[in-house]
């Protein structure tokens, strides 16, 4: 088996993709990625070797993932707008051997430099300009290369997360993990896709949401997906009248910029027939807003990178229950699990624990951190709190770790206490989340200054932007004198806000 065999078995002529307005079959696909198969064995790269994707959605990642699959390397998707710093530590900490560079993905390879990574190819379009990079049109040029068998258990991806708990890493996934967790999604009644879906690919696919829930469902069904590069809300409004979009999934600020927006005819949404939202809670108020103006209900789901991703789902029987994720997808244990290591009664609060061949191998190199999270007869950790009814819908009413969504995306505090300490202006720092209008939370530091130091919040914005992704760095920064501390001199970080 391989996962990339998901285009497979689909009629030639049928939609797979849209990006940059150029329409894409599934006949054209198969032979497109056959063609990048060929080059990728031509360098040499062979199966377990990593393989990196800097781009932002559009042809260049959807056929280089699916050629870095084909060929058995593991595919290693990255943010193409984070800094070159942590692109290059992200590249040094897997070993990858090639990279293929997006026009969205330039700049940040430009300013790694040549050596300071492992990284043998560097694999570029033409009109990007690298030094000594392959240009990927002379790579398709030659024999197709076939596609190489895999064991469900042999690695496919690496997702870069902040995982359950601690700081970012690399979460490894296998062919079976991914693929099982396309096949629950199609077995859960009302959430399939079916050939005819035109789906709105706007979620990043270096996010496992974007890359397995929207691409590989779509793909896996033989439905048609447009791909996005960056959201707008009313050009994306455009492309789901234009295309007949049916499914659009996203976090909640993307629905409350839709909800709110000036001008939004009610009969924008007049194709889609399924609205589905994850990544962070959603309020009632997003939802109430969003059905009011559209007609369309949001249903809400609860996933994470470490289950490939989709846990649970809410659509079924066409009715959202209000602020529910909804029932486990079909072959996937949950357990809601009290502080005494009990399962929860219901309606009390427990940590949902989840079981099933979605599950992760664990974190790459990381066995400390894996063992944190991964039980010995295979249960996951999600640090998540929870609470069951009596109809076994499942509600989130907390969280275990100190985790920050901003957008959807997930921000680990000591990641970014880490960069902030590398000025020498700051003595401590403590890293929280906070409420915001847009992005539902954003990151807020407090921070300690060294003696002798005066500094102004922008710098200290501005600093953390040369070594963290955008939606990472605080927008928000309150200097103190000194943090609140516990007995025994551990942080309160639920004291700040």
């Amino acid at each position: 088996m391989n996962l990339a065999s998901i285009i497979d078995g689909h009629p030639d002529d049928a939609l797979a993709f849209v990006s940059r307005g150029n329409r894409t079959t599934y006949g054209e696909l198969r032979d497109q990625v056959a063609q990048f198969r060929g080059g990728l064995i031509r360098l040499g790269i062979e199966p377990g070797d990593r393989v990196a994707l800097v781009s932002a959605n559009n042809w260049f990642f959807a056929v280089g993932y699916l050629a870095i699959l084909g060929v058995g390397a593991v595919a290693v998707p990255l943010n193409p707008s984070s800094p070159s710093s942590e692109i290059r530590a992200e590249l040094i900490s897997i070993g990858a051997r090639a990279v293929v560079v997006g026009p969205s993905g330039r700049d940040a390879m430009a300013g790694i430099g040549q050596g300071a990574t492992p990284v043998e190819f560097v694999i570029v379009p033409e009109g990007v300009d690298l030094a000594a990079a392959t240009p990927l049109e002379k790579l398709l040029k030659g024999e197709p290369g076939a596609i190489v068998d895999r064991s469900p258990d042999d690695l496919a991806v690496l997702i870069f997360t902040s995982g359950t708990s601690g700081s970012p890493r690399a979460a490894m996934l296998t062919h079976g993990n991914l693929l099982t967790n396309l096949e629950q999604m199609q077995r859960h009644p009302g959430r399939a896709l079916n050939p005819g879906d035109v789906s709105l690919g706007v979620l990043p696919m270096f996010h496992i949401f974007g890359l397995n829930v929207l691409f590989g469902l779509s793909l896996y069904a033989g439905s048609a997906v447009v791909l996005v590069e960056r959201f707008d809300p009313a050009s994306a409004l455009d492309s789901i009248r234009d295309h007949g979009i049916t499914l659009i999934a996203g976090a909640p600020p993307m629905f409350q910029s839709w909800a709110t927006m000036a001008g939004a005819a009610p009969e924008a949404m007049a194709t889609v027939r399924l609205a589905v939202s994850g990544a962070a809670a959603l309020t009632p108020e997003i939802a109430a807003a969003f059905e009011a103006r559209f007609g369309k209900p949001i249903f809400q789901g609860y996933g994470l990178t470490e289950a490939s991703p989709t846990v649970t789902s809410s659509v079924i029987g066409g009715v959202a229950k209000p602020a529910s994720i909804g029932l486990p997808l079909p072959g996937i244990d949950v357990r809601l699990v009290d502080e005494e290591g009990e399962d929860a009664l219901t309606g009390d609060a427990g940590e949902i624990w989840v079981r099933g061949d979605n599950v992760f191998l664990g974190y790459w190199e990381d066995k400390e951190a894996t063992d944190r999270v991964l039980t010995g007869d295979g249960w996951l950790r999600t640090g998540d709190i929870a609470v069951v009814d009596d109809d076994g819908y499942l509600f989130i009413v907390d969280r275990a770790k100190d985790l920050v969504i901003v957008s959807g995306f997930n921000v680990y505090p000591a990641e970014v206490e880490d960069a902030i300490l590398e000025h020498p202006g700051v003595e401590a720092v403590a890293v929280v989340g906070v409420s915001h209008p847009h992005s539902g939370e954003t990151v807020k530091a407090f921070v300690v200054q060294a003696g002798g130091h005066h500094l102004e919040e922008d710098q200290i914005i501005e600093f953390c932007a040369g070594r963290l992704a955008r939606y990472k760095c605080p927008t928000k920064v309150t200097f103190v004198g000194e943090l609140p501390r516990g007995q025994g001199g551990k942080l309160l970080r639920r004291a700040l806000s």
